[in-house]
């Protein structure tokens, strides 16, 4: 199995879709991809509408529209995405479990390079299967907030601040602000006004 320029660039316009979504930005313009990922607008744009296609995405119109994921990032497994653009895992057809054919060995059963072959694309499945895009996002994330790596699609929230003493009732603090930490916690003064609350409401 060998991932293609337009499966490469489907997993990494992929992971900016999670990435932005995490950090409070769900919708992107497909320039801004362009841009971070340096990649020909005409194949982005041919992926993304396979993509779409597919339901991993999906589009709004007008100056305010863009991209957006369509499902749950985890409910995007990375094997299937592949399999979407570049076809089977499987390094020879005769292994395949969605696109079996026969090779030209006269014992299949007893062929040697076959049994190799099945426990290479068993491999493969078993790690492209397991991780889904929500996995990744994290661990990207992770990794850039541990190596203090500016974290991207974050334009909008650096030029248009929300003011820290105005809160809109039952919204949360951005994702990944000081205020968001600390309600991760428990400790920020509107998760303590919640417990407060909970708790009286259960005397």
């Amino acid at each position: 199995m060998k991932i293609s320029k337009r499966g490469e660039y489907a997993l990494r316009a992929l992971i900016d879709f999670g990435i932005a979504h995490e950090l409070g930005r769900p919708m992107l313009k497909m320039n801004e991809i362009v841009e971070k990922e340096r990649l020909p607008v005409k194949f982005l744009e041919q992926i993304l509408t396979q993509l779409k296609q597919a339901g991993y995405i999906d589009t709004k119109r007008g100056k305010a529209g863009g991209y957006f994921l369509a499902k749950p990032a985890r409910e995007i497994s990375f094997g299937h995405v592949i399999r979407l653009i570049d076809g089977p895992l499987a390094p020879i057809s005769c292994v395949s479990q969605t696109a079996y054919e026969r090779c030209s060995c006269p014992d299949e059963d007893h062929c040697g390079l076959r049994m190799l072959m099945l426990d290479v694309r068993n491999a493969i499945a078993r790690i492209l299967d397991r991780y889904v895009l929500s996995d990744i996002v994290e661990i990207t994330l992770r990794k850039m907030r541990r190596d203090r790596v500016p974290l991207p699609f974050m334009v909008e929230r650096l030029l248009h601040p929300v003011a820290p003493d105005v809160e809109a009732p039952g919204a949360e603090h951005p994702p990944g602000s000081f205020l968001d930490e600390l309600a991760r916690i428990g400790k920020s003064p509107s998760a303590e006004a919640r417990q407060r609350r909970r708790a009286a409401g259960t005397k």
